[in-house]
């Protein structure tokens, strides 16, 4: 998966709600579609771009071309917003010793 274009297509709410229908199971196009007001070929391009991030695979079933989140898909986006929670969480740190410096150096002022 390329993360840039799951980042993309992820940018979009309609394909985050595909996403999150996703989460509960497999489904058909036409389930899919079914709370969206589009069209099934519109709700077909959202599928192809999701499909083309890596997010989501198709198989065929008959007729049926079912979808289901592709395995490992949100694990690399996770670790990514991961390394960016630990990195938020240091400078978060860093503030936190700064301010408590700050208040020290200030009520150590008004004492004098």
């Amino acid at each position: 998966m390329i993360p840039d274009l799951a980042f993309a297509a992820l940018a979009d709410p309609t394909r985050r709600a595909i996403i999150a229908r996703l989460a509960r199971g497999e489904a058909s196009v036409g389930e899919i579609a079914r709370p969206f007001a589009m069209s099934q070929p519109a709700v077909s391009h959202h599928l192809k771009v999701l499909e083309d991030s890596g997010l989501i695979t198709r198989r065929i079933d008959g007729t049926r071309r079912p979808c289901r989140l592709a395995d490992g898909a949100l694990e690399e986006i996770e670790g990514w917003l991961s390394m960016l929670r630990r990195g938020l969480e240091a400078n978060f740190d860093r503030l936190d010793g700064v301010l408590a410096e700050m208040a020290m150096e200030e009520t150590s002022g008004k004492k004098e």
